[in-house]
């Protein structure tokens, strides 16, 4: 089992950056792929960025894509999302997660462990 916290949050400016982390407690935090979702109010959980357990493979949502990046520090038992030039509709409480899978992973549902959420403010 492990255990996940989200950090860095904030209210932004568009065009600003945020960097979020996620620190994972437990053991084997290699052994998960590692999600970023998003939920803004009245909206659904959205996929975000994906990071398999070396960190040798991402995968964008096509709204963030060159916009975010997604990375891991094993070490750390961590995991990042820097978020550059924000829009308002990037407006949401950011939630790491971790799946104990080999395969790209981008549904919800398939993600076993989730921390509380962070949130992201971005004003126009």
């Amino acid at each position: 089992q492990v255990q996940l916290v989200e950090s860095g949050g904030g209210l932004v400016q568009a065009e600003g950056s945020l960097r979020l982390s996620c620190a994972a407690s437990g053991h084997t935090f290699s052994s998960y792929v590692m999600g970023w979702f998003r939920q803004a109010p009245g909206k659904e959980r959205e996929f975000v960025a994906y990071i398999n357990r070396s960190g040798s493979s991402t995968y964008y949502a096509d709204s963030v894509k060159g916009r975010f990046t997604i990375s891991r520090d094993n070490a750390k038992n961590t995991v990042y999302l820097q978020l550059n030039s924000l829009k308002p509709e990037d407006t949401a409480v950011y939630y790491c997660a971790a799946a104990q899978r080999y395969n790209l992973v981008l549904i919800a549902t398939d993600y076993s462990y989730w921390g509380q959420g962070t949130q992201v403010t971005v004003s126009s």
